[in-house]
């Protein structure tokens, strides 16, 4: 049973940091593909960040340069670097698994929130 658990989410200032984690279990986090997502109120949920198998990364335009995706094979974890938070930053983060086609397994998701 494959389960995706999400931590580190919280209140931010404009221009601070976070960091999320997605601890997983059930599946090793270097053997699929792995993303973040983030759904604000009244939006649909959006890609934030990928990374494949092979350690390759795509990145939302609104996050590129701000945002790094990056994982920990030895912890089975996923992290989310998040530095210069703006308050259009602010949704509920969630990590997802790919079973090669598409993302088939979930986290509960973690909320940020970004004062301006």
């Amino acid at each position: 049973q494959v389960q995706l658990v999400e931590s580190g989410g919280g209140l931010v200032q404009a221009g601070g940091s976070l960091r999320l984690s997605c601890a997983a279990s059930g599946r090793a986090v270097s053997a699929y593909a792995m993303g973040w997502f983030r759904q604000a109120p009244g939006k649909e949920r959006a890609v934030v960040a990928t990374i494949n198998p092979s350690g390759g990364k795509t990145y939302a335009a609104s996050v590129k340069d701000r945002f790094t995706i990056s994982r920990d094979n030895a912890k089975n974890t996923v992290y989310l670097q998040m530095n210069s938070l703006k308050p259009e930053d602010a949704a509920v983060y969630y990590c997802t698994s790919s079973n090669g086609n598409g993302w088939r397994y979930w986290g509960q998701g973690t909320q940020v929130t970004v004062s301006s």
